[in-house]
C-alpha cells in the first residue's frame, strides 16, 4: 500500500496540523537513515488518498521539504529522497534565537527558493488578481509626460542623447539629485553622487565593490529579495537579525557585529519591504552610531520613501551620518517609471569614487537618453506632482485593504496598518494552513500574495504573507482579499473534515 513504509502516524486530535505532522514525521525518517538517499517517495495523491489527507496538505509538505534540502523532484519520475537530505541538517546545539548564527546554508536555501518561486509562477495566470508585485500600478506612470521629455531631449541635443554619458551620470541629473537630497537633510556635493540603473544595480555595485567571496552582510530578518539574490550571486554570505516593530533590533546586531564580523549592513528604513515597518528616529540614531563605533559601511536604500501617507517626514541615515559610514540609495523607478531604471548613490568621496570605477566596468554608463528625460521631468515639476497624486489614490488603497483584512482574513491573523509604502505584511494563525498551504488554495480561486517564507534569509515566514494592496483599485482589493479569506478557510474546513475520518 503506498505510504506503509513510511510509518506514519497521525494525531487527529493533535493541536498540530496534519500537514505539519507530517512534515515532521518524513524529516524524522530522513534524518534517521529510514528513508535514504534516493528513496522514492509515493505520488501525492496515492499518500493523501492513503493517510485521509487532502492533496494539498501532501503537497505542500512535499513543497516544505524540497524547499528545506530535503526531497527533490524531476518531471514524470517523481519525488525522491535527496543526496543533500542529511547532510544539509547535521545536528547542532540549541542557541538563543537572538544570537548569532552561522551563515545559511547556500545549497538548502537556493532549492528553497527555487522551491517557492516554483510555486510563485503560478501568479502569472491569466485573470488572477495579484498581490504579489513590489511596483505601484502601470496606471500611474506619466506616459505622456515622459514622451513630451523624450521628444524635447531629442530635439535640443540631438544626437548627443544617445552617446556614452560620463560613468558618474549625467552632470545636470547628478546636480538636480544633489539638491534632492539637500532637502531631506543630506548634505553632500555633485561628485558624492553616481547615477545609477535603478536601485537594484546600485545595491549590486556596493556588494561588488565593498565586499568579497565569502563575507558576510547583515540585514532585518525578513528583508528586501532582492538583496538576498544579490548575495547569492555574488558568493557573499547573508545573516538575518532579529526585528521588532521599529525595525532591526540594535541589541541583536551589536551582538551579530562582535561575532560574525561583517562587511556591511544593509537596511531599508522607511517603509521596509516586506512589513512596512518604519524606523523611528532613536532607533536610526541608534543604528547609525553604531556602525560608525564598528567602522561598518550601512547601505540604506530609500525607494519607498516617498510613499508616506501618516506622520512626519523623518530624516534618512545618511542625514544622521556624521562619519561617512552611510552610502545612500534611491531610485525614480518607483515614484515614476518603473521600467526607465534611473536610480542613485550618495556617498562620501571614497565610497563613490570606488563604485564609480566598478560601475564603469560593468555597464559603462546609464543610458543617456533616459538620464536626460527624468532630469527634465524633475525640472518641470512632474515628481512633485505625481508624489501628491500617487499618494492621495495609495491612501485610499490602504483604507480599502485594512477594511477587507478585517472582513475576510481568518481571525487571528495579525498584521499592522503601515504609515507607507505598497505593502500589508500578515501573520496567518499559527495553528492553521501555512501561507504556502493557502497559496495553493488561493490560485484556485484566482487570487495570489507573496509568500512570506522567500523575504527570510533562513528558515521563517512559513505563516506570513505579504500583499501589495497598491497595485489594485479599492474594489479589487475588496474581491481579492474575500477569495483569500475564502480559500484559507476551505483549508480549516477540510482539516477538520479530516479530523473527522478514521485512519486508514
Amino acid at each position: 500500500m503506498p505510504g506503509s513504509a513510511l510509518n506514519i502516524a497521525l494525531e487527529r486530535e493533535s493541536e498540530i496540523p496534519l500537514y505539519r505532522q507530517l512534515i515532521a514525521q518524513l524529516r524524522a525518517q530522513i534524518d534517521g537513515g529510514d528513508l535514504p538517499a534516493g528513496s522514492r517517495l509515493p505520488a501525492s495523491r496515492a499518500l493523501a488518498r492513503h493517510l485521509g489527507l487532502s492533496r494539498v496538505s501532501v503537497v505542500n509538505a512535499y513543497s516544505e521539504l524540497k524547499a528545506a534540502g530535503y526531497l527533490s523532484a524531476t518531471a514524470g519520475h517523481g519525488t525522491f529522497v535527496s543526496q543533500a537530505g542529511r547532510g544539509a541538517f547535521v545536528a547542532r546545539p540549541r542557541q538563543s534565537p537572538d544570537s548569532p548564527q552561522p551563515p545559511r546554508n547556500a545549497p538548502a536555501t537556493r532549492q528553497r527558493a527555487s522551491s517557492i518561486r516554483e510555486m510563485m509562477r503560478l501568479a502569472r495566470k491569466p485573470g488572477l488578481i495579484d498581490f504579489s508585485g513590489g511596483a505601484p500600478p502601470s496606471e500611474f506612470f506619466p506616459v505622456r509626460y515622459l514622451q513630451d521629455a523624450i521628444n524635447q531631449v531629442i530635439e535640443r541635443d540631438g544626437a548627443d542623447a544617445l552617446a556614452y554619458e560620463a560613468p558618474e551620470g549625467y552632470p545636470p541629473l547628478r546636480a538636480a539629485v544633489r539638491d534632492y537630497v539637500r532637502a531631506i537633510g543630506i548634505n553632500c556635493r555633485v561628485d558624492d553622487v553616481l547615477i545609477t540603473g535603478g536601485a537594484q544595480q546600485a545595491i549590486d555595485l556596493v556588494l561588488q565593490s565593498l565586499m568579497r567571496d565569502g563575507e558576510t552582510l547583515v540585514t532585518a530578518d525578513p528583508t528586501y529579495l532582492g538583496i538576498i539574490d544579490i548575495a547569492e550571486a555574488r558568493r557573499v554570505h547573508i545573516h538575518g537579525i532579529p526585528i521588532d516593530e521599529d525595525g532591526i533590533r540594535i541589541d541583536a546586531l551589536e551582538e551579530a557585529l562582535d561575532h560574525l564580523r561583517p562587511r556591511l549592513i544593509y537596511v531599508m528604513p522607511s517603509y521596509q519591504n516586506p512589513t512596512g515597518h518604519l524606523m523611528p528616529l532613536h532607533r536610526r540614531r541608534q543604528l547609525v552610531r553604531l556602525a560608525a563605533q564598528h567602522r561598518i559601511p550601512i547601505l540604506e536604500d530609500e525607494v519607498y520613501r516617498e510613499f508616506r501617507y501618516d506622520g512626519d517626514e523623518l530624516p534618512p541615515l545618511k542625514a544622521l551620518d556624521e562619519s561617512g559610514v552611510v552610502i545612500h540609495t534611491n531610485a525614480f523607478t518607483k515614484v515614476l517609471l518603473p521600467g526607465i531604471r534611473i536610480g542613485y548613490l550618495v556617498a562620501d568621496g571614497p565610497y563613490c569614487q570606488r563604485l564609480a570605477r566598478v560601475k564603469q566596468a560593468a555597464d559603462i554608463s546609464t543610458p543617456g537618453l533616459n538620464q536626460r528625460a527624468i532630469h527634465l521631468l524633475l525640472e518641470r515639476g512632474v515628481l512633485a506632482k505625481q508624489l501628491e497624486r500617487n499618494r492621495l489614490e495609495l491612501r485610499r488603497r490602504r483604507v480599502a485593504a485594512l477594511a477587507a483584512a478585517q472582513r475576510y482574513l481568518p481571525a487571528g491573523s495579525q498584521w499592522k496598518a503601515p504609515g507607507g509604502g505598497l505593502f500589508l505584511w500578515v501573520e496567518l494563525p499559527a495553528d492553521g494552513p501555512s501561507a504556502a498551504e493557502t497559496f495553493i488554495a488561493a490560485i484556485a480561486r484566482d487570487v495570489a500574495f507573496a509568500i512570506g517564507a522567500l523575504f527570510y534569509t533562513g528558515e521563517g515566514g512559513s505563516g506570513a504573507m505579504r500583499l501589495n494592496f497598491g497595485i489594485h483599485k479599492p474594489e479589487t482589493i475588496e474581491e481579492g482579499f474575500r477569495r483569500i479569506g475564502a480559500a484559507h478557510a476551505a483549508l480549516v474546513a477540510d482539516y477538520r473534515d479530516v479530523q473527522r475520518r478514521a485512519v486508514l
